[in-house]
């Protein structure tokens, strides 16, 4: 009875423990949506759940309120001026349309997914073919590239910025839009190579070389195996490659804040966001609903594709 009693006793401390954990970590994202969610009135409010739902700024980010404000009769007589150049009457017609172009959530969420999906899926590709020679291949200096790919890791962010930064304006990538694009790829597909390839080559090695080679008996070349054998056996640690290298991408902020600085048409949203909130348009729910819209692709892929995630990190982890 006393054995019994005990391990209740612990069954109901580590759910309890499990469920604090839990709510620890979840506290910011619901105060979040909490705060989104209400008007300004009501933001002094304890409670998590707003007195009124209020979605103006949800619906102000996604751009689904176009409708203009009534310009007054003495601005369309003004308009009348022949005077006036068309730069003029457009800069005047701004102030009487809708602020959804405050924080240009659409755009900055579209540059975010074109960086972030291209990084990720070069950094599959070089991952896939890299952990490859390194599992299958025998070749001089294999095991101290195999080793040196780590070596990234040993230095910050910080430290590898100014370098970069430099390369890329002696280069001439950081004097256009597109240029700044592509090195942003390149440095993001530098930033998680290392570990994916660690993964992906701790995951092939489960693969038994067998198969690779009664495919290339029947008459299948190596990089035909690598296509309809390794790669659709290994597609756990690929899916988590995939996210894990999204995921950097989608929410850095240090290097966006450099290269883009110049260039706020290809602003990212963590970037977007951080110069909203410095703005004169910083209002809490346009700031919070900004940042659920900003989080909610993560969560969502993560939902998605958690079985693959959880069988990619703990067999591609393994030796």
């Amino acid at each position: 009875m006393v054995v019994k009693h005990t391990n209740i006793l612990k069954k109901i401390g580590f759910f309890i423990l499990v469920i604090s954990i839990v709510l620890f970590s979840i506290f910011p994202f619901i105060q979040m949506l909490s705060t989104s969610l209400k008007y300004q009135w009501d933001w002094g409010n304890p409670s998590l759940i707003p007195t009124m739902i209020n979605l103006d700024s949800y619906i102000e980010l996604l751009g689904l309120n176009q409708e203009e404000l009534e310009v007054p009769d003495s601005i369309k007589k003004l308009l009348e001026n022949p005077e006036i150049s068309e730069e003029s009457k457009e800069n005047i017609l701004k102030n009487y349309r809708n602020t959804g172009d405050v924080f240009p959530f659409l755009k900055y969420f579209r540059n975010s997914f074109i960086l972030s999906f291209f990084a990720a899926l070069i950094s599959i590709v070089l991952s896939i073919f890299g952990a490859y020679s390194f599992t299958r291949l025998e070749y001089r200096g294999r095991s101290v590239i195999r080793r040196g790919v780590l070596f990234v890791y040993m230095f910050g962010g910080i430290l590898l910025l100014i370098p970069l930064y430099q390369m890329a304006v002696k280069s001439g990538l950081a004097s256009t839009e597109l240029g700044t694009g592509i090195t942003l790829v390149i440095i993001y597909m530098v930033l998680v190579l290392p570990v994916s390839l660690y993964m992906l080559g701790n995951y092939f090695r489960t693969i038994p070389y067998s198969l690779e080679e009664s495919a290339m008996l029947e008459g299948c070349t190596r990089t035909k195996a690598i296509i309809k054998i390794v790669i659709p056996l290994s597609m756990p640690a690929i899916s988590t490659i995939f996210i894990y290298a999204f995921m950097i991408a989608w929410n850095e902020y240090l290097f966006a804040s450099v290269f883009l600085k110049s260039y706020p048409d290809i602003y990212t949203l963590p970037f977007g966001l951080n110069t909203l909130f410095t703005s004169k348009n910083a209002i809490w729910d346009r700031i919070m609903a900004a940042s659920v819209l900003t989080a909610t692709p993560i969560i969502c892929l993560f939902m998605v594709i958690q079985k693959n995630l959880v069988k990619g990190l703990t067999e591609g982890s393994s030796k």
